[in-house]
């Protein structure tokens, strides 16, 4: 017998490049210039990550002539302003606001009437506004807002490249919040379909996020490029704590520190932490949380409980002051729940590794995070539940601090190889560019 020479994809692409009139990138295909519209309920001066990593983007892809707006809300998550200007024009990136403010913010329910409106002010911004040389990239904050891009798509041609930051309705599934099987979630994955094969492009954070995209909708494989996030490694800079006025400020400058920055959701691994914590409760390390979340709380409050004297906790810290919290450690925690792999990524780690810390990561064997810290040598992976491994690794940095420099100076090298808001446009202006379409992009070694 023959063996047919015709891959899937060879069929496939041709149909779909046909049809919604793509052409094949190729290796050596030089970005053109364009303009973008970004649509995202959060950008600053709100400090949500999604938000921060919108304005870098928006700001690096100006730099490389490339005309950016922004349509945004009101701040929900910022230290003092819960009003931003209703125009502004920030590093050349032009922001238009909703008029319409974050209500409850911080409830399911209130936020859920937030994405809502939010997508509602949206659909009207791009009406009022369409231009069909304009690409749309449109990211899942709120979840529901590639809707908006399917139905400007559909009626007036504008092209939209939908960004996955969490997947749903993955997200309320894998929370037992409804069921695989309900009507609701059949639904959601029905709307995902037709919106992801009208879309130009999708764009996820992880393999493992594209994994899960499809093994439910194969039929958009060759549309998914997988680009990982970014931090900033000018910004960002390692510095000594003896040097860091934030470590001497909160008295965490003397002791072996561990450190968790950022939101502690329903999506991170709270349980192996306190875990290891407890097991390491008699000796002369320190773990400082920063930031807030739904386990934010609960984490205090068990540290409470079990008497845990070698907790510290913090809230959000001033923008101005990440690069010194971010170093105000010597080992940083990631953590990723069970059955989240893919649902969700941690954008906090990139920000630790420009900072230059050794990471201890929290996640499922087959988590990407695993190849990508064996890659940079800049860390170790624990499955959920391994809080005893987790200790044990703690305390042998603990024992021997110069392995933990040297892990965070690889890390660092590895960002600044592949991680940049500079490297990372790049992807991003390919995928973006109508003029190239279809192959997928993967940053990812």
């Amino acid at each position: 017998m023959v063996k047919n020479s015709m891959s899937e994809d060879s069929v496939i692409k041709p149909y779909f490049w046909k049809k919604y009139g793509y052409a094949p990138i190729t290796e050596n295909s030089t970005p053109q210039k364009f303009s973008v519209s970004i649509i995202t309920q959060f950008y600053p001066p709100d400090y949500a990550a999604t938000g921060q990593l919108i304005q870098e983007l928006a700001t690096q892809l100006r730099q490389d002539d490339i005309k950016v707006n922004i349509f945004t809300g009101q701040p929900g998550y910022a230290f003092k302003q819960k009003k931003a200007p209703k125009v502004e024009r920030v590093n050349g990136v032009k922001v238009r606001r909703s008029r319409t403010s974050q209500l409850f913010s911080k409830r399911i329910l209130g936020k859920t009437l937030n994405g809502v409106l939010f997508s509602l002010r949206a659909g009207l911004h791009i009406l009022s506004r369409r231009n069909k040389n304009d690409v749309l990239l449109l990211t899942t904050a709120p979840p529901f807002l590639c809707i908006i891009g399917y139905i400007a798509n559909f009626f007036f041609g504008i092209p939209y490249v939908c960004l996955i930051y969490d997947l749903y309705p993955d997200v309320a599934t894998e929370f037992g919040l409804i069921s695989p099987q309900h009507p609701i979630t059949k639904l959601w994955n029905w709307i995902n379909l037709r919106v992801w094969s009208r879309a130009k492009s999708i764009i996820v954070l992880s393999k493992t996020m594209k994994d899960r995209i499809v093994a439910r909708h194969s039929q958009v494989s060759f549309k998914i490029s997988v680009i990982h996030n970014w931090a900033n490694a000018d910004w960002i800079k390692p510095i000594t704590k003896k040097q860091n006025w934030f470590a001497r400020q909160h008295g965490i400058d003397r002791k072996f520190t561990v450190l968790y920055s950022g939101n502690l959701g329903r999506c991170h691994d709270l349980e192996t932490m306190l875990g290891a914590i407890e097991i390491l409760k008699e000796e002369p390390i320190k773990f400082v949380f920063i930031g807030a979340g739904a386990k934010h709380k609960l984490c205090q409050q068990k540290a409470k409980e079990l008497g845990l004297n070698n907790c510290q906790f913090l809230p959000y810290q001033d923008r101005r002051n990440l690069p010194y919290s971010l170093t105000a450690c010597d080992l940083a925690l990631v953590s990723i729940a069970p059955k989240m792999e893919g649902v969700v990524v941690p954008s906090k780690l990139y920000g630790v590794m420009a900072a230059g810390r050794a990471i201890a990561a929290i996640c499922e064997p087959h988590s990407y995070l695993r190849q990508l810290l064996a890659k940079a040598q800049c860390g170790a992976c624990f499955d959920n539940n391994d809080s005893q491994g987790l200790a044990n690794f703690i305390l042998s940095l603990a024992s021997n601090p110069s392995r933990a420099v040297a892990m965070g100076k690889a890390g660092r090298k590895y960002l600044e190889a592949n991680f940049t808001p500079k490297i990372i446009a790049k992807k991003y202006s390919q995928v973006l560019n109508p003029m190239h379409n279809s192959t997928p992009v993967v940053v990812s070694r």
